[in-house]
């Protein structure tokens, strides 16, 4: 009799518990389709029509899963601290509009990320693309993995990008979908405006994960993230070490500049190897940290 006392609370707690979870879980998503989405947004100063009722329920869809995403949104805000600053004042170079940064964040939540296609870092190119635009890609180098030099290529691309199609938001699309694909969308569809544009599902939604981790980035606080600044990951300062010659064993040089193989590949990961040959004798730039370790 005790045994069947006790199953039956048990399940009574069981069944409370789902019934609290579940309404808790409701109330989440009541507060969030009045809280979270804005009366106006624009990418690039190109205002996104929430008037229309399909383009409202799309950005409403990305903001709603990116506010919900708790973890890994977390983590992109901490990471912006690191990246941002890098980023920006290249944006800035080019006369790139500062929005740019954010399809950086959904290209790969600010991580040297692999897509199952073979795109590689921060702004996700491909190997062709990346050697077109300038970037070394090798066994032992691959400038993919650059923040420096694969946001200038971005740069590159987007102020292309802008030039054919006047807009940057269709600029921001293309980066997705290439050029020519938007310019044949365009051209089928009789229309102008990425908004009027039906696009295959990963690029229909593109603009809308950018305008909603622009939203969740600049005001954390009303999507209820809550990030302390002592908490945000820090940008290291650096001394640059050029070297010109092949290096044999880059356990070794780690050695003679103060720190380990692992930090020196953390700060330099377009180093692929554990050397670096060097037969023309080319100037490379080495991130050496000077704090944090």
């Amino acid at each position: 009799m005790k045994r069947l006392k006790y199953f039956g609370l048990a399940a009574l707690v069981l069944v409370l518990s789902s019934v609290l979870i579940y309404s808790v879980d409701r109330e989440e998503v009541h507060l969030g389709s009045s809280m979270y989405v804005p009366a106006d947004v624009s990418f690039s100063d190109e205002k996104a029509p929430l008037e229309v009722y399909d383009v409202k329920e799309r950005f409403e869809r990305e903001l709603l899963i990116n506010a919900n995403l708790h973890s890994s949104t977390i983590l992109i805000i901490k990471r912006a601290n690191r990246a941002f600053p890098v980023i920006e004042p290249i944006l800035k170079e080019y006369n790139v509009p500062d929005d740019f940064k954010y399809l950086a964040v959904i290209e790969s939540s600010l991580t040297n990320a692999v897509s199952s296609a073979g795109a590689r870092g921060f702004w996700q190119f491909m190997e062709g693309t990346a050697k077109e635009s300038g970037m070394e890609v090798t066994p032992t180098v691959d400038e993919r993995y650059h923040l420096v030099k694969s946001t200038h290529a971005a740069c590159k691309y987007l102020l292309k990008a802008k030039e054919k199609f006047g807009s940057w938001t269709l600029a921001a699309a293309s980066y997705n979908a290439g050029m020519a694909g938007i310019s044949n969308q365009m051209e089928s569809q009789k229309v102008t405006s990425y908004y009027d544009l039906l696009l295959n599902e990963e690029t229909s939604r593109y603009v809308f994960r950018i305008l909603a981790l622009k939203q969740i980035m600049q005001n954390p606080q009303n999507f209820g993230f809550a990030v302390n600044k002592d908490d945000l990951y820090e940008l290291l300062p650096t001394k640059k070490v050029e070297v010109d010659s092949t290096i044999n064993d880059l356990a070794d040089f780690a050695k003679t500049q103060g720190i380990n193989y692992k930090i020196l590949k953390l700060h330099n990961p377009w180093l692929r190897d554990k050397k670096l040959p060097n037969p023309s004798k080319k100037l490379y730039v080495i991130e050496i940290p000077t704090a944090g370790y």
